[in-house]
């Protein structure tokens, strides 16, 4: 197996060269960018294992970078840890909601980088285990490598955030899971999203499932589950 390469995104040189130096220490081979456009480019041309991506670039910045990465179907798989500066809490919650993977407050430890980096990587080689997987559940049918799910052969278009949760309660038809559990899932530990956010996710989701929408139940006072018969 080859080294896992890195794609680090940063205007500033110090940076960069600082991650450079600490994640090369480990094994890993390094790509680097300093703008969102670039970093776009190298993503789509190198397929980088994982991007290291600073919010705050040049031209296109970190958001929308991320943005256009996750629905790039050439990088839409790759995992994303956001580098952001204190008080950029909305940044943070809009950049979860896109599908970045973890985010990391400056100024930083390179040993928490590399501990974070290595997390979020075992979290998705456990994913591409289960990408094989296809769970089909009356007329919803999930197919977990391709991300698609189809309505009585008929494709549904999910957002990342809806096809996760979704994956999730129904690859445990009949579990209830509470609000926080949903998100420790999908997201890892110790994200700054609400219940709320959550129950908003939800609300989407059953509305594009239709009928099928009604195969996720609410447990009131708990959170929600997946039925198992209809």
């Amino acid at each position: 197996m080859g080294k896992q390469k890195i794609l680090i995104v940063d205007d500033e040189e110090d940076i960069l060269e600082l991650l450079r130096y600490n994640l090369a220490r480990e094994g890993y081979v390094i790509i680097s960018a300093m703008s969102g456009e670039d970093a776009i480019k190298k993503a789509v041309a190198d397929s980088p294992d994982l991007i290291l991506l600073d919010l705050m670039l040049p031209g296109i910045d970190g958001l929308e970078a991320a943005k256009q990465l996750k629905n790039n179907d050439k990088t839409s798989d790759i995992p994303i840890i956001m580098l952001t500066a204190k008080g950029e809490e909305a940044d943070v919650v809009t950049g979860l909601e896109l599908g970045a993977d973890d985010y990391i407050t400056k100024p930083f430890s390179p040993r928490v980088v590399v501990a974070r980096l290595k997390a979020v990587l075992r979290r998705k080689e456990r994913q591409n285990s289960k990408n094989s997987e296809v769970i089909k559940i009356h007329d919803l049918t999930i197919h977990m490598g391709m991300r698609s799910v189809l309505i009585k052969n008929a494709p549904v278009e999910l957002t990342y955030s809806q096809f996760q949760i979704l994956s999730y309660l129904a690859g445990r038809p009949g579990w209830v899971f509470t609000r926080t559990q949903i998100v420790d899932a999908i997201r890892g530990d110790d994200y700054p999203v609400t219940d709320r956010s959550v129950d908003t996710q939800i609300v989407g989701l059953r509305k594009k499932l239709g009928e099928c929408g009604n195969y996720i139940e609410t447990v009131r006072g708990v959170g929600y589950k997946f039925k198992e018969t209809i």
